[in-house]
């Protein structure tokens, strides 16, 4: 059976969109690690399969190209909203993901703004093994954390090129202090509005960006007295800009590209 897909990418975060409205939604972590694979697959950091809903546009269900589900993920949330509003012609969205209904925005270009929801800073909500401030962990670097619907860790680094992120990210995101694994984020503050990432991601290893992580590193910064209220944050693929007051929800803007569009075979 043919599966049409749509495969697009922001500030290098590539990820592919199966639109399933209207009919049943066939992917299993078996499918989604096939389709992940860069050689005998398409290839993505996430895939976004969109369903029927009742309450929202749509539904987005998330998955990592190891197979594993995901709560959320900004730029591929953008990617599908930036598809629907083409389609209806409407300047504005609302998604329902696992972290609730999400509004997107058309902003300038080809950008999309999506108000990611409020990060969870309490530790078990993170969710962390034991009970502690989340602005300090108890690890060497004395990392921040926090949860956009998947967990965060951010080390705050004067030089960010020191940092071997495929080195030392796995042994970091399996750490037992983690009982669901975590993303782990190196962040160089370049001034108060401007940080440059680099990213060790949950189930994908080191990408190019990564929308929820770009809004961890921010809350993490702006809680630890870093950064202020809006942020730049300069990706190896690029450049988008996170927002959040202190409270309420954190707002993630940036470009979203189409690379590819086709169809696999081969699944069901």
């Amino acid at each position: 059976m043919p599966l049409p897909f749509v495969k697009m990418h922001a500030h290098g975060d590539d990820f592919i969109i199966i639109d399933r409205r209207g009919q049943a939604d066939p992917i299993t972590a078996q499918i989604a690690r096939r389709l992940g694979n860069r050689h005998t697959g398409i290839g993505f950091n996430q895939l976004a399969v969109v369903l029927d809903c009742d309450d929202a546009a749509a539904r987005v269900k998330f998955w990592n190209p190891n197979g594993t589900p995901l709560q959320t993920c900004g730029s591929a949330t953008r990617g599908v909203a930036d598809r629907l509003m083409q389609e209806t012609g409407s300047d504005s969205i609302v998604l329902r993901t696992d972290r609730g209904l999400l509004t997107c925005v058309r902003a300038s270009g080809r950008q999309v703004s999506v108000n990611m929801g409020e990060p969870s800073l309490d530790w078990a909500a993170v969710p962390l093994a034991e009970a502690m401030d989340t602005r300090t962990l108890p690890l060497e670097g004395e990392p921040a954390a926090c949860s956009m619907g998947n967990p965060h860790c951010t080390f705050f680094v004067d030089d960010i090129t020191a940092v071997d992120v495929a080195a030392v990210g796995p042994a970091l995101e399996q750490h037992p202090l983690f009982p669901a694994k975590t993303n782990v984020h190196f962040v160089q503050v370049l001034d108060r509005g401007h940080i440059r990432l680099r990213i060790w991601e949950r189930g994908g290893g080191v990408p190019l960006g990564s929308g929820s992580c770009c809004c961890g590193a921010v809350v993490n910064g702006i809680r630890r007295g870093l950064l202020d209220a809006r942020v730049q944050v300069h990706c190896d693929g690029g450049r988008v800009t996170v927002e959040w007051a202190g409270e309420g929800g954190v707002v993630l803007t940036g470009s979203v590209e189409p690379v590819m569009q086709g169809s696999v075979f081969g699944i069901g």
